[in-house]
């Protein structure tokens, strides 16, 4: 079986702070370097290096030669992305000492998926499954698409209506608490579909026809940067492999504990034989 991710492919720019700067205000950084983000491209490196195949499916200006050397430096497949005129996505991220972000992001090529990328969804095979995040155009046309079995979306970044239209069409959601929260207050009450909702120290929950809490693993995070991406990617390869979800859900609580104590996002993705060491 394989993962497809249908996806965002970014530049993060990533600068060191003392803190969040405030209004009107001119911070200089400790430190900058630029990685590979994007929360589809997240989920894919975390999926491949947590042993599955994962083939992406998105799009790169000319600028991203560099960011799809690194996708296929983990492992990820990307006959499936293609190269055009309009600028890779980025984000502007700001870290501050306590491993907090603040991130500003412009969408570029990731919102310019068209036809093509869908027709690429055509190829899944029974078993499959397909990773959906909100940074990218045609989110229910590619779950329509998929001839897969299993879709698992993140409601991030969060947008009630982009949730609304999707649900029908989803295997699994998954949010962190201000967005389940956010999608609370928008609908009235959480929709009845299978759910994963992600609390930070607090742990995770799969809520659903057998709800299930795994706790988080302590540890001194150093840039949270990636985090639920490095759970729903390692969540998602867990799932591929035919592991229960409590199984699933404490490898990606395990994944997401190791990859907070580094910097960046998809470089900081550990792989599934740090993930044993640290169960």
């Amino acid at each position: 079986m394989a993962i497809w991710t249908f996806g965002s492919i970014n530049l993060d720019h990533v600068y060191r702070v003392p803190h969040f700067v405030a209004a009107g205000e001119t911070l200089a950084a400790a430190s900058y370097q630029v990685g590979l983000g994007g929360k589809g491209a997240n989920q894919s490196v975390a999926a491949a290096r947590a042993g599955a195949h994962v083939r992406h499916v998105g799009a790169v200006g000319r600028d991203g030669q560099g960011a799809l050397d690194s996708l296929r430096g983990f492992g990820v497949d990307v006959s499936h992305v293609t190269v055009g005129d309009i600028p890779t996505g980025h984000a502007i991220i700001n870290v501050d000492p306590k491993g907090e972000n603040s991130i500003v992001v412009f969408d570029g090529a990731n919102r310019a998926l068209d036809t093509a990328h869908l027709a690429a969804l055509g190829g899944a095979r029974p078993g499959d499954t397909l990773l959906l995040q909100n940074e990218t155009s045609l989110q229910v046309e590619a779950a329509r698409a998929f001839t897969g079995s299993r879709i698992i979306y993140s409601a991030a970044p969060f947008e009630a209506e982009a949730v609304r239209r999707i649900l029908p069409h989803i295997s699994l959601l998954v949010m962190n608490a201000g967005e389940a929260e956010a999608l609370r207050a928008a609908m009235g009450s959480l929709p009845q579909v299978e759910m994963v909702i992600t609390r930070g120290a607090d742990g995770a929950d799969w809520i659903g026809a057998k709800p299930l809490h795994v706790p988080a693993f302590p540890v001194t995070p150093v840039d949270t940067t990636g985090a639920g991406d490095c759970f729903t990617g390692t969540l998602a390869a867990a799932l591929d492999r035919g592991l229960p979800p409590f199984q699933a859900m404490r490898r990606a609580a395990a994944a997401a504990a190791l990859q907070v104590t580094r910097p960046g996002a998809a470089g900081a993705m550990p792989t599934a034989a740090e993930v044993d060491a640290l169960l």
